[in-house]
C-alpha cells in the first residue's frame, strides 16, 4: 500500500471520527457551540401562529419537524430551548417528554415539563434569554432519544460512501478475481486482490468506484475534484503469495463485489446521532446542488444532495443552507429582450458530512422538486 493511502486511510479515519465527535457535542439539543440569543440575533425568533402550548414527543419525531410545529425558522431551535443542567443529558429528549411554550422577558422558551410548568422552566434556565452553555462531550449510548433528522434516510451515506481524490487512489489494490471464474462474489465468497500494502490478519473494506464530481475552477477550466467510494463488502485477508492476496468475505451491502472494486484499510464507524444547525452568521453565500444521491431525477423533502462545498470552501457539518431555483428565462412582450426572472426559495438542506470540496446534504423540506443547480444561500432571519 502506498504511503499516500496510508496516510489517505489515516486522515479519513481521523476525520470521520472528528464529525462524529462534533455530531456528538450537544448544545441546545444538538451541536456544542455556546448559544446567546441577544448576541446573534436582536429579534427574538418568530413563533407559528398555530404553535402548540404542549407538545408531546412522539416515537418517530425528529427534532427538525418539532421545531417546525414551534418555529418559522426551524434552525433557530437552540436560541429557545431551555434545559435542565442538573440532570445527566439535559439536552436530549424523548418519546414521552412534555414540551412546553412558555414567555421569558417577552421571548418564547419551551423546555420539558418536570411536573412544575412553565415557572419550573424558566428557574431551569437560568432565568435569563441569553442562555449560555458550554460544549459537552456526549460518550454514552443515546438509546430512544430523539434525533434532528431521520438516521436511517442518510445512514448509507454516512457509514458507507467517502469521497477522494483521484490521485490517492492510483496505486490502491483492487480485486482480481474470485474462486471458480465467477464475475461476482458475496458473503461467505473467496476473493484475490492484487496490490503491495496488504496485511494479513487486517480487516479491509471492498469500495465501488462511482460517478467523479467534476467542477469548474475560477478560469472556468473542468476538473475533477473528487471520486465518489461506495463500500460493498468488508473482508478479512487470510493468506498473501507476492502482490496477490486471498480475502474470506464477511459482510457484503446491498451489492455483490466484482472485479476492479478497491481495497481500503476499514475503520470503527462511530455513527453520530446528534448533530444540530450552526448559526446562519456561520453560513456563507455560493455554490449550488450538484448530483442526488441514489436518483437522476430532481430531489424533495428527506432527499440527500452533494453541493459544490467542502470543508476547504468554509463548508461545516451543522450548517443549513437554504435552496432557490434557478429564474427561467422569459421574453419581455414589448422590448423582446431575453429577460431572467428573479430566483425562487424552494426548500433547505442540512449539511452533514463533509469532504475537501463536496459535502452531502439532506434535504429538510421543500415546495417544489429541487434540481440540479439550484442555488445555496443563507437562510433568513426573522425581521
Amino acid at each position: 500500500m502506498t504511503k499516500a493511502l496510508q496516510h489517505q486511510a489515516i486522515t479519513a479515519k481521523k476525520t470521520f471520527k472528528q464529525h462524529a465527535m462534533t455530531f456528538t457535542m450537544c448544545i441546545g439539543l444538538g451541536l456544542g457551540i455556546a448559544v446567546n440569543v441577544q448576541a446573534k440575533n436582536i429579534n427574538p425568533p418568530s413563533l407559528r401562529a398555530d404553535a402548540p402550548n404542549v407538545y408531546v414527543v412522539k416515537k418517530g419525531d425528529t427534532l427538525w419537524d418539532i421545531s417546525g410545529r414551534f418555529l418559522q425558522r426551524p434552525w433557530r431551535w437552540p436560541e429557545i430551548w431551555a434545559s435542565n443542567k442538573h440532570v445527566k443529558n439535559p439536552h436530549w429528549i424523548y418519546p414521552g417528554d412534555r414540551l412546553l411554550l412558555c414567555t421569558l422577558d417577552g421571548r418564547p422558551l419551551i423546555g420539558k415539563d418536570e411536573g412544575d410548568g412553565c415557572e419550573g422552566v424558566i428557574r431551569r434556565a437560568g432565568g435569563q434569554a441569553g442562555i449560555n452553555l458550554s460544549p459537552q462531550i456526549r460518550v454514552e449510548s443515546l438509546n430512544n432519544a430523539i434525533p434532528v433528522i431521520p438516521l436511517d434516510e442518510i445512514r448509507n451515506w454516512l457509514e458507507r460512501s467517502i469521497i477522494v481524490s483521484p490521485a490517492n487512489i492510483a496505486n490502491v489494490p483492487y480485486v482480481l478475481g474470485m474462486t471458480e471464474n465467477r464475475v461476482i462474489a458475496a458473503a461467505g465468497d473467496r476473493i484475490y486482490v492484487r496490490g503491495n500494502g496488504i496485511q494479513v490478519g487486517q480487516r479491509y473494506a471492498v469500495y465501488r468506484v462511482g460517478e467523479p464530481y467534476k467542477l469548474r475552477n475560477a478560469q472556468a477550466k473542468e476538473y475533477v475534484a473528487g471520486i465518489e467510494l461506495n463500500q460493498v463488502a468488508s473482508g478479512l485477508a487470510t493468506q498473501q503469495q507476492g502482490d496477490v492476496s486471498t480475502f474470506e468475505l464477511t459482510k457484503t451491502f446491498n451489492a455483490e463485489v466484482r472485479k476492479s472494486d478497491l481495497i481500503l484499510p476499514e475503520y470503527d464507524a462511530m455513527l453520530p446521532t446528534l448533530f444540530y444547525p450552526v448559526p446562519a452568521s456561520q453560513v456563507r453565500e455560493g455554490g449550488q446542488v450538484i448530483r442526488v444521491l441514489g436518483s437522476i431525477g430532481t430531489a424533495a423533502k428527506h432527499s440527500v444532495i452533494a453541493i459544490d462545498r467542502g470543508n476547504l470552501d468554509g463548508a461545516e457539518t451543522g450548517q443549513v443552507f437554504a435552496l432557490d431555483q434557478r429564474g427561467e428565462i422569459t421574453t419581455d412582450p414589448k422590448t423582446k429582450e431575453q429577460i431572467q426572472l428573479p430566483s425562487q426559495r424552494i426548500g433547505h438542506a442540512l449539511v452533514f458530512k463533509t469532504f475537501d470540496h463536496i459535502s452531502y446534504a439532506y434535504i429538510t423540506d421543500s415546495s417544489l422538486p429541487i434540481k440540479l443547480g439550484a442555488l445555496l444561500a443563507v437562510p433568513l432571519s426573522d425581521e
